[in-house]
């Protein structure tokens, strides 16, 4: 999900990027889509039309007593700054999604012990705006290893407001990497 500006009032869609199915052309290639509800006028979006709702989700609230996990892998804590912010103080989703990609593949450069590549974004969703001073912490689980490739379950959470300290998860993703060799080529794990 991801704020637009819509006037003076905040505006929240689900973004969804999906693998094309490959076809006899060339390799599959990401699409992205919006689904918002509510109608309303068309936002603009890293490139995409997105038709925005003027109601903000239930799961995007604030949720009081919220801590940080415990039960995954911290892999990166990084703080937003003013040049990663666009017009409405907003940090870039574009800047938003390139952490997650550094932070999704800690475990997965680990596992395949060399090189890989991010090969799809399954999905990604924005669920909270992040704010400049903002200190994201990165959370990475391992969901899958099959022979040449890792999935990974990324979510990011918010600590807010020093002086009030408050948590909440502004983003989670999957994201699939495959291991390469020194030529870029798929290589299968090597398993323990």
């Amino acid at each position: 999900e991801v704020s637009a500006a819509g006037g003076a009032a905040r505006v929240w869609c689900r973004i969804r990027i999906q693998k094309e199915k490959a076809g006899s052309q060339g390799p599959p290639r990401q699409l992205a889509g919006a689904q918002c509800k509510n109608g309303g006028h068309v936002a603009r979006f890293n490139g995409m039309n997105i038709e925005p709702s003027h109601k903000r989700p239930a799961d995007t609230a604030p949720q009081p007593g919220l801590q940080l996990p415990t039960d995954r892998e911290l892999v990166m804590r990084v703080m937003p700054m003013p040049a990663d912010s666009n017009a409405n103080g907003d940090i870039f989703g574009g800047w938003i999604m390139a952490q997650v990609d550094l932070a999704g593949a800690v475990l997965p450069v680990r596992i395949a012990r060399g090189r890989v590549a991010t090969v799809a974004v399954n999905e990604f969703i924005f669920k909270q705006p992040v704010s400049i001073g903002d200190l994201l912490s990165f959370y990475a689980q391992v969901r899958r290893i099959g022979r040449t490739s890792v999935t990974v379950h990324v979510e990011v959470y918010a600590e807010r407001d020093p002086a009030n300290p408050h948590v909440v998860k502004v983003t989670e993703a999957n994201l699939t990497y495959v291991a390469i060799d020194m030529q870029g080529q798929p290589r299968p794990i090597e398993k323990d």
